[in-house]
């Protein structure tokens, strides 16, 4: 920068010598020239970049020059003072000292992720975990971390989320849902289905035109029967607060030590299992056929019910059926010679085994 400087300031020499010798005249118009020109960049550029030596160049070119011209160039009085604050500044600013050692960001990542785990603990338990790592850190530095990423130290922050309730508590835990098809003749029919959250097995039970409150028990007498030889025991049945369910609908499973949990109101994802298997069956077959009749429909919906809990693979079940219990030895290549098709409900599904 200093060469840069000292080359512009010879070079601004040779033109000011050259200047002397020219005419006054040859100089008047050379300087009315350069001031329009001045004027006309002004109003193209706003706010033109100034380099350190063009800085030291106008500074010291300014001390030269009359108080009262000073106004007519870019750089005003007020510009010097403010460079010079700057370089007051940068002289008096003292250079980082660093203090106590900053904590990596992996401890960081494993005292957060202790915390969203382990929603009882609190910033005392957490930093003992990690001292049981080999990880020595003091509670105040716990503390802060959880503080500066929105966690509150101390224990009991939230209780379980609605997510983790269910994938704790599904195998002992149904849901039941209700969905309607509409025949040729566009009378409506309803339909009441359960489904096993850990499984993903599902049971239709019925298939009515008129669900009033007394059939809907009787289905819920005739499920609780056969529940009766499940290994785990249902402890939850979570509904919506359609009012097809009925008090004596929830007395039957009350009887048997079942717990009613009731959906929040219009919160279809608080019964997403139900209401996925509703969308399931609707794409895959109700919305590729006509219905006649209740008949037809239950007949439509046993055949769909056989091929949802034995074959239809679930990717929360590591892409097996509900029934299934042991998933094939894996294949390196597949012959197509070796592949069988199953034609299923009505020939609008397809089951494809190997031939051995």
């Amino acid at each position: 920068m200093a060469l840069s400087f000292l080359y512009l300031a010879f070079v601004r020499i040779l033109q000011l010598h050259r200047l002397r010798r020219r005419d006054r005249d040859d100089l008047a118009i050379e300087v009315i020239m350069l001031r329009h020109e001045v004027r006309v960049l002004r109003r193209q550029v706003v706010l033109p970049a100034l380099e350190p030596q063009d800085r030291a160049l106008f500074a010291g070119l300014s001390r030269l020059m009359d108080r009262s011209r000073r106004g007519r160039f870019i750089v005003q009085p007020e510009t010097l003072l403010r460079w010079h604050r700057d370089l007051v500044r940068r002289k008096w600013t003292q250079p980082h000292r660093p203090g106590r050692p900053s904590i990596p960001a992996g401890s960081v990542a494993v005292i957060l992720r202790l915390a969203r785990e382990n929603p009882t603990w609190g910033y005392r338990r957490i930093q003992g975990e990690l001292a049981t790592m080999g990880v020595v850190l003091a509670p105040s530095s716990v503390w802060t971390i959880l503080r500066r990423h929105g966690i509150d130290p101390s224990p009991m922050r939230s209780g379980p989320t609605w997510a983790e309730f269910l994938c704790s508590q599904a195998s002992s835990m149904l849901a039941c849902d209700f969905f309607s098809v509409d025949t040729v003749l566009l009378k409506r029919l309803y339909g009441l289905f359960f489904i096993e959250l850990d499984t993903r097995r599902v049971q239709v039970t019925g298939v009515t035109a008129h669900p009033m409150g007394s059939w809907v028990v009787q289905q819920a007498r005739d499920l609780s029967m056969a529940l009766e030889d499940r290994i785990h025991p249902v402890k939850f049945l979570i509904r919506d607060r359609d009012t097809k369910f009925t008090s004596s609908f929830d007395e039957v499973f009350r009887a048997e030590g079942i717990r009613i949990i009731r959906t929040p109101i219009r919160a279809p994802r608080a019964n997403a299992f139900a209401e996925r298997f509703v969308g399931t069956v609707c794409r895959e077959r109700l919305d590729r056929m006509l219905i006649l009749g209740r008949r037809h429909l239950e007949r439509v919906l046993a055949e769909y019910v056989v091929h949802y809990n034995g074959h239809r693979p679930h990717r929360a079940l590591g892409q097996l059926a509900p029934l299934t219990v042991d998933s094939p030895p894996p294949i390196d290549d597949l012959e197509p010679a070796e592949l069988r098709r199953n034609d299923a409900v009505f020939g609008l599904i397809h089951d494809y085994r190997l031939v051995a």
